[in-house]
């Protein structure tokens, strides 16, 4: 293949030295290029006759050495732009620290330019010789390559660091590639238009990759080819321009005027349907009533609907009862509950990172949750929550230092800390433990409100986006002016501070946590007590006068992300950040939060992962994100807007069923796609399901503590409590990095193990005064259930025997395929099967083991019914089991699962424990855990 690609591109050189400039286009099946713009280097170096380009202009550092050997590889990860380097060599990564490259480069007494004797330089001999270069051949001697690199350094490598030129854009055509077949190639043509108003094709200088190599793939010429059917981009990159390129190949043939045409009730819904005939899918059908109540009320309010709630909802023909829904459950507190936690996870909401701030006895976590929580049952604009968070001061205009300080101590001993949602401030934001540095601040502001993710910048320039380290720097600086910790307070209060401590009987010698200690203690027996505050000390003007110059040195500046310079002299610099992110044209801020909001709607975001708005990860559906985020900031920053805009769509409500055409779709919302529900939803909702009535509506409304208002993420409180332990087996946001990811919702055995014979689940499941399965009991005078923190043997065997007759029904499906497999005589088919047959076996035989049942024999007789049993009533069954599946799966049950539930409760003969095991089995469901 190498050698292939060897002849390939002599000939190619070959051609463009007989033929002249279009010969390159021509074997690429490019246009020749647009008049006022530079041909490619490749053609404008390519070898004459006499063994030498025509041309004689002398190649520019930044726009085409520095590229090209990125295009090579040189400054790559593997090579010299490892951070270590290579062979004593040294390049950024990437190549775009200008200065520093050329200064490696020119080394004196490396030899790697040498001026001296340019033609020895090791960039022009050693590159050439696989033998001599570690990293093989990146060139052929005498190839256009070459001649770039040689004529430069001829020229005398010639470099201007006070004159870097601004790439004003890069534009790459086509601006889309629709494919219609596997193994088709289409190239790309990428041109550079500079400040000076100058164009180039750089096409043969940029770096390329796939988002998906599967669907595309690109070379290093930018010639894309088609793979399997889907969607994906190809990222084209050069200088600080990194440019997405959409790739489709319909998944059939129903595109264009072959497409069905589909009613849409929203621009949301056109703009999806737009791209979705581009693809061939046909999106599903409309989900039923029952899923759509179950899904938007876990979605909007974390909790499960009612029964009567569903059967009301069910029986109401009123076409616009959804959207009468939705108002209603964005009135509801547990609304304002399931979004503050969504926030509390985004803005690092951790009890762990908040312990050296207040006095030990204040609950910082609970004070931050009700803040956030009071702002968005208030729906208070999202812009405005921010600057509550952005620009926090401790005290309130005019309030003296005393005054704070009992204030604060009023606050903290209110237990639930709701009285804190009254200060205007989050100032616990900027006072974590790992919120402290400027570098720290600087990557948490850009996670929280930007959606973006600029550590690789503080070490190199960013591989997928347009930050450098020089950009990382610029911004870290804004945000080492603040301080927040247990300490600090402002200038004028520190003579207060110490004579508050001499009035509490402290002296100077208790610091640290020993303070902390006295003064929570202090602070329950009723004392006000003194409390830090955030500070804010402006970078001020160096008085050194600029050298060999009389006038001052000029003030110290950050640097807005993409935006404006900020001098750091001002009282408070966070007030300019403020303005920029809520500036209409701010690239990232509504973006963010629109994206993030649309992620926990369908479980994948227009820009997926949500967290990482670089430029390499575009979105899907650009045109949609672009209608979302104007609109966003057109309604105030109206976070109940985006709510309707996007629970009201059709693409929301569409069915999780689907079709030939969207079954393997994952990122154009054509179907509802099936997901595990968030932590603390699954734990009220286990907990909601096996509750009797009127706790289950006390839950809902606030009135009972629950997962979803339990404040701060905490590692010390994993295993203190059952709902930590749970919390953390679902998945909950540890909250520790800045990182989506902190939060997961892959299934794990745990999960299971924990749904299937947890102590706790089993209290809820047995209690005699709290259950429902008691409430059942006491209102057909039943024997009521005894709570007990673990299965009962009986309930241990009832269960056994249902696990061994699912492994049973597995085992039967294999063994047929076995069969057939071997009437076939496909050996290896046999085998595989062979083995999964041992393995179902193996588990019968262990399931049956610890339960002391026969493992060969049917041990689920009991389960068929049609034996005498408890003399349930007909009536009494039906309400059971239509109330069970309207409490935990939200819809009533099929004929099929209401006869299996019948005869399996008439034949039990306790009629409780018959209860019992019927809303057991219903919360093992996989439908219950998912949100569909």
């Amino acid at each position: 293949m190498n050698e292939v690609r060897f002849k390939l591109k002599t000939l190619l050189v070959f051609l463009a030295a007989c033929c002249g400039s279009g010969a390159w286009t021509i074997a690429r099946g490019e246009q020749p290029p647009a008049s006022g713009v530079l041909p490619p280097l490749y053609e404008r170096f390519a070898p004459a006759e006499g063994a030498q380009p025509a041309s004689d202009e002398t190649p520019d550092f930044q726009k085409h050495v520095s590229p090209l050997l990125g295009r090579l590889g040189c400054n790559g990860r593997a090579c010299h732009g490892s951070f270590q380097g290579q062979g004593g060599f040294r390049l950024s990564l990437f190549g775009y620290d200008f200065e520093a490259d050329y200064q490696a480069l020119l080394e004196e007494g490396a030899g790697r330019v040498d001026l001296e004797n340019k033609l020895d330089s090791l960039i022009l001999t050693k590159p050439v010789d696989a033998d001599m270069h570690e990293g093989g051949q990146r060139y052929e001697h005498g190839g256009w390559e070459y001649w770039v690199l040689r004529r430069w350094i001829e020229a005398g490598a010639p470099f201007d660091k006070q004159h870097v030129q601004q790439l004003q854009r890069l534009e790459v055509t086509p601006p889309e590639l629709l494919f219609t077949a596997a193994g088709q190639r289409k190239p790309l043509r990428v041109v550079a238009h500079w400040s000076d108003g100058t164009a180039e094709d750089v096409t043969c200088l940029c770096r390329y990759h796939t988002n998906d190599s599967a669907v595309a793939e690109i070379d290093a010429d930018g010639v894309v080819t088609a793979g399997d059917v889907g969607d994906t981009h190809v990222v084209v990159s050069y200088d600080n321009a990194v440019v997405p390129i959409p790739v489709l190949r319909p998944v059939s043939d129903r595109t264009g005027a072959r497409y069905p045409e589909i009613a849409y009730g929203s621009e949301v819904d056109r703009l999806i349907l737009e791209k979705l005939q581009k693809l061939g899918i046909v999106p599903s059908e409309r989900c039923t009533d029952e899923e759509f109540l179950r899904r938007v009320s876990l979605d909007v309010t974390g909790t499960l609907p009612s029964p009567a709630e569903v059967l009301a909802f069910v029986q109401d023909a009123d076409p616009q009862k959804r959207a009468r829904k939705l108002e209603e459950l964005l009135e509801r507190p547990a609304y304002a509950a399931r979004w503050t936690t969504f926030l509390c996870d985004i803005t690092g909401n951790n009890d762990d990172q908040l312990r050296n701030f207040l006095p030990q006895s204040a609950r910082p976590a609970d004070q931050w949750y009700q803040w956030i929580f009071q702002r968005v049952r208030q729906n208070v604009p999202y812009d405005q929550i921010v600057e509550g968070i952005i620009a926090a001061q401790s005290r309130l205009p005019g309030e003296s230092y005393r005054e704070y300080c009992q204030a604060m101590t009023e606050i903290c001993r209110d237990p639930d800390g709701e009285k804190f949602a009254d200060r205007p401030g989050l100032v616990h934001y900027w006072a974590r433990n790992n919120f402290r540095t400027a570098e720290e601040r600087a990557i948490g502001v850009a996670y929280s409100f930007l959606g973006i993710r600029i550590q690789c910048a503080q070490c190199h320039k960013h591989p997928f986006d347009q930050w450098s380290k020089e950009d990382f720097d610029n911004f870290e600086r804004l945000f080492s002016t603040v301080q927040a910790q247990q300490n600090t307070m402002a200038p004028d209060a520190k003579q207060e501070y110490e004579a508050m401590l001499k009035e509490l009987g402290l002296g100077k010698d208790l610091r640290g946590n020993n303070l902390r200690r006295k003064l929570g203690e202090l602070l329950r027996e009723g004392k006000t007590v003194p409390f830090p505050e955030l500070i804010v000390r402006p970078l001020r003007t160096n008085n050194q006068k600029r050298k060999g110059r009389g006038e001052p040195a000029e003030p110290p500046r950050a640097k807005l992300l993409g935006g404006d310079w900020v001098t750091m002299d001002q009282p408070d610099v966070r007030g300019k950040l403020m303005e920029w992110l809520r500036d209409p044209n701010n690239p990232y801020f509504a973006k963010a939060i629109v994206n993030r909001v649309w992620a926990e709607y369908f479980g994948v975001g227009i820009v997926d992962p949500p967290d990482d708005l670089s430029l390499a990860n575009a979105p899907s559906n650009a045109a949609l994100l672009r209608y979302l985020e104007q609109g966003f900031i057109q309604s105030g920053y109206d976070l109940k807007w985006l709510h309707r805009q996007i629970v009201l769509s059709d693409a929301y409500q569409r069915s999780w069923r689907t079709n030939e055409t969207n079954a393997q779709d994952k990122r154009n919302f054509s179907h509802f796609t099936l997901r595990r529900l968030p932590a603390e939803t699954t734990f009220d909702a286990v907990r909601m399901a096996l509750i009797q009535d009127d706790y289950r509506q006390k839950i809902a409304d606030l009135e009972m503590d629950r997962a979803l208002t339990r404040a701060g993420a905490s590692a010390r409180n994993n295993g203190r409590d059952p709902e930590s332990y749970a919390l953390t087996v679902f998945g909950r946001s540890v909250r520790e990095s800045n990182c989506d990811c902190d939060r997961s919702n892959e299934p794990s055995l745990l999960q299971t193990v924990f749904l299937v014979n947890d102590p706790v689940v089993q209290e809820w499941l047995s209690d005699p005064k709290t259950g429902w399965v008691a409430q059942v009991a006491r209102k057909y005078g039943w024997e009521l259930p005894k709570q007990r923190g673990g299965a009962s043997s009986d309930q241990q065997r009832r269960r056994a025997e249902q696990q061994l007759k699912n492994l049973r029904n597995q085992l039967k499906p294999i063994e047929e395929r076995l069969a057939e497999a071997r009437e076939r005589g496909n050996t290896r088919m046999v085998q595989q099967l062979q083995k999964r047959v041992q393995d179902v076996r193996k588990q019968i035989q262990k399931v049956a083991k610890a339960a002391g049942i026969d493992g060969g024999s049917d041990a689920t007789d009991s389960l068929r019914g049609g034996q005498a049993g408890s003399g349930i009533a007909p009536s009494q069954a039906r309400w059971i089991i239509e109330t069970a599946y309207l409490r935990t799966l939200s819809r009533m049950p099929t004929e099929e699962e209401f006869v299996a539930a019948d005869n399996y409760l008439r034949s039990e003969e306790n009629p409780t424990q018959g209860v019992e095991a019927l809303v057991w089995s219903l919360i093992n469901t996989k439908e219950f855990v998912l949100n569909h």
